[in-house]
């Protein structure tokens, strides 16, 4: 059986609009961009993947930016404490849904960094800042792997 919610109108929103600034990215760039999709080389979108794989996890995972999480929350009062529960339905469910899922927000991500790199030479040294991060904190993955079944077996 199908249930039909509120929800699924703000998810559908949510998408319009995400296609329409893909559009209008797309747009803009046919006419401003530094330098062409084509002209791309593997360097490049090591780079913009590196990149977006980096500020995804900042944004989905890291302690830092949990206060931006937060906000999509609603605050519960319980006997003793408060406590953040996810709103049942709205568009801030939507955007939290988005925020938590690492499928959802890195093709927002994705799009953005790409956009940027495209669009601006001030976006190099920020995209590659964000690449050389996220391949420290691959291999800092790795290290803990390998120390962790050292110390296992």
């Amino acid at each position: 059986m199908l249930k039909i919610t509120d929800q699924y109108f703000w998810n559908f929103v949510l998408l319009a609009f995400l296609g329409f600034l893909l559009i209008m990215a797309t747009i803009i760039l046919e006419t401003e961009t530094r330098i062409a999709l084509s002209e791309l080389q593997l360097v490049d979108f090591a780079l913009i993947t590196l990149a977006s794989w980096r500020l995804m996890r900042f944004f989905v995972s890291d302690g830092t930016t949990k206060f931006i999480r937060e906000q999509f929350y609603d605050l519960k009062k319980t006997a003793r404490t408060l406590t953040l529960e996810k709103p049942v339905s709205g568009p801030r469910r939507t955007i939290l849904d988005i925020m938590l899922s690492p499928w959802s927000f890195s093709l927002g991500v994705t799009a953005l960094v790409t956009f940027l790199y495209l669009l601006t030479a001030y976006a190099v040294f920020p995209v590659m800042l964000l690449a050389l991060s996220g391949v420290v904190s691959f291999l800092e993955l790795i290290v803990e792997r390998v120390s962790h079944r050292s110390s296992e077996g």
